[in-house]
C-alpha cells in the first residue's frame, strides 16, 4: 500500500491557482458600469446603463434586450475581477511564504501583505 502524497502549502496554492485560472480562458462578454431598470415612464419601460468615463458619470438609455445583455456582461466582469483578486492574494502568499525575506524588526501583518 502506497502512502498518501504529501501536500505542501505551495502545492495546494498552485492547485488553487490553476483551478482559478481555468474559467478565465473564456469569460464571455464583459462590461463595466451598472444597469438599472427604472420602471415604466410614460407607458414604456426605461432601462439605463451608467459608468464612469474620465471621472464623469455617463448614462445611456437602453432597450430591454440591451439591458439583459449588459446585465450578463457586467456579471461576467465582476466574476473576473473577483477571480483576479483571489489570484493576486495567492500570488502574494506564495511570494512571502516560499521565498526568503530580508531581516525585519517585526513581522509583516496580513493587512500589509494584502492577505486580508
Amino acid at each position: 500500500m502506497e502512502p498518501p502524497p504529501i501536500v505542501t502549502a505551495a502545492s495546494s496554492r498552485l492547485a488553487e491557482y490553476t483551478r482559478l485560472c481555468a474559467p478565465l480562458a473564456n469569460p464571455g462578454w464583459m462590461s463595466d458600469g451598472s444597469v438599472q431598470h427604472r420602471g415604466a415612464t410614460g407607458g414604456s419601460p426605461c432601462y439605463a446603463w451608467t459608468r464612469k468615463v474620465k471621472g464623469k458619470t455617463v448614462c445611456v438609455a437602453l432597450s430591454q434586450e440591451q439591458y439583459e445583455w449588459l446585465k450578463r456582461a457586467i456579471a461576467n466582469w465582476h466574476t473576473v475581477q473577483q477571480t483576479l483578486r483571489k489570484l493576486r492574494r495567492l500570488s502574494r502568499e506564495e511570494l512571502f511564504g516560499s521565498l526568503p525575506n530580508p531581516r525585519r524588526r517585526k513581522r509583516l501583518g496580513k493587512r500589509v501583505l494584502g492577505l486580508v
